[in-house]
């Protein structure tokens, strides 16, 4: 059982295996991501209001900011911003994590290579981003339900943006 995981983590393991160790990164580089995010819009630029699935199901604060307008039509803004503070820390967690267990590095010098791959997050995160903000702002979708389209777009883009830009032959 030892030597299975050894070989399961190592750079020499099959397509399946690392098939399998790309989406485990990814999804704890999405629960890096969620975790930042909520942190920031509980706490630094709030977010979320009183009505919010967040809120409700895990009793997350929220700006209680009843009846001020100006902070309402802000939400998408300060959604965004809190976005870009989770995306930063889970793409560097991802880089390092797929660096280490997934991809065998050394094709590109490490800076190169990180930042084709933040380049091409980063892509994929603007596009997601674009599609959060009018959600929340254009059709009035609690927060929470618009960062979970906003992960299913980004993760969708940027599957494409590695398949077929990055790691192409």
């Amino acid at each position: 059982m030892i030597r299975f995981a050894r070989r399961f983590l190592s750079h020499d393991c099959g397509p399946f295996a690392q098939f399998v160790k790309y989406g485990a990164v990814g999804v704890m580089a999405t629960c890096v991501q969620l975790a930042v995010f909520y942190v920031c819009a509980s706490f630094w630029l709030k977010c979320l209001a009183v009505g919010d699935p967040a809120v409700v199901r895990f009793g997350l604060p929220y700006a209680d900011f009843t009846g001020q307008e100006p902070w309402y039509a802000s939400r998408g803004m300060l959604a965004a911003v809190d976005t870009a503070v989770g995306f930063t820390v889970a793409n560097v967690f991802c880089w390092l994590m797929n660096r280490a267990f997934v991809f065998v590095p050394g094709r590109h010098s490490p800076i190169r290579e990180f930042a084709m791959f933040f380049a091409a997050s980063a892509a994929a995160t603007l596009v997601a981003l674009g599609v959060m903000k009018l959600l929340i702002d254009v059709f009035g979708v609690a927060t929470t339900y618009a960062v979970v389209v906003e992960v299913a777009v980004s993760f969708m883009v940027n599957f494409a943006a590695r398949k077929f830009l990055i790691f192409k032959r």
